[in-house]
């Protein structure tokens, strides 16, 4: 079952949830910047970081049925949306990004709903997986949205992304700091501490991947792949330089 709308709300309007979303979008903004005159759809509970996507053409929201639905943003015409996350309300490669956040882990078929985002992903478009790391901390505390559901390991992100006929391209983690209240203003010297001697520490994994081919999805959700013959629909990887999601230096 999905933590609900109330409790993903409530969450990030605390101190813990405050720098989640901070060091989340660290890691969004290296990877993507600012994603100008991009279409870009968040999966899942994505609210959080979506404004920062400066100069975006199109933002949407799209929150599946068992977590509930919210008005985003708060001032202005809303772009959320509820969703069966097995059958999105979209045309397919309809955006340019898609940023999945509390989407996969308590998704009842999270293959089935890669299959959709993969679908709605135009032909030059950039994913991103955002999960609970199986081996941090943060997958066990249940006062938490990333302690509920299934935690991952990059490499079964990486498998699940390949079922969905993308390719991985690149990786980053975040979340060293223990989710307890006293050790959260010590989080940025442990993500440069945890980076280097505690990497498995991990409280979050994020994955990119793209259309190294087309992916042609067969009824009953069964994917076949088409390569990609044009240069002009080849993407946009991030650096893949220690197979680093940033693409800009490291800040303290």
């Amino acid at each position: 079952m999905r933590h609900s709308i109330e409790e993903l709300r409530t969450f990030y309007g605390e101190p813990a949830g405050a720098l989640v979303r901070r060091l989340l979008a660290r890691r969004l903004d290296d990877a993507w910047g600012e994603a100008v005159n991009c279409d870009v759809l968040g999966i899942g509970y994505a609210t959080p970081w979506l404004d920062a996507f400066i100069g975006a053409r199109r933002l949407v929201a799209a929150m599946p049925g068992g977590q509930g639905v919210e008005h985003w943003p708060s001032i202005g015409k809303n772009r959320t949306v509820l969703v069966d996350d097995r059958a999105l309300p979209f045309g397919a490669g309809a955006f340019d990004r898609v940023l999945l956040v509390h989407a996969l882990e308590e998704a009842d078929d999270a293959q089935g709903l890669l299959n959709e985002a993969v679908r709605v992903l135009a032909p030059a478009g950039r994913i991103i997986l955002v999960a609970a790391a199986r081996g941090g901390l943060w997958a066990r505390a249940e006062n938490t949205p990333f302690g509920h559901g299934r935690p991952f390991t990059r490499r079964q992100l990486e498998r699940l992304v390949r079922s969905a006929g993308l390719e991985p391209t690149a990786w980053s983690q975040t979340l060293y700091v223990p989710p307890w209240g006293p050790l959260l203003p010590l989080a940025d010297g442990l993500e440069q501490i945890g980076r280097h001697v505690m990497p498995g520490a991990a409280g979050v994994i994020l994955l990119e991947a793209t259309r190294q081919a087309y992916a042609r999805v067969r009824p009953g959700g069964a994917v076949a792949t088409v390569p990609v013959r044009t240069p002009a629909l080849a993407p946009q990887p991030a650096s893949r330089v220690r197979g680093d999601l940033a693409v800009r230096p490291e800040r303290p």
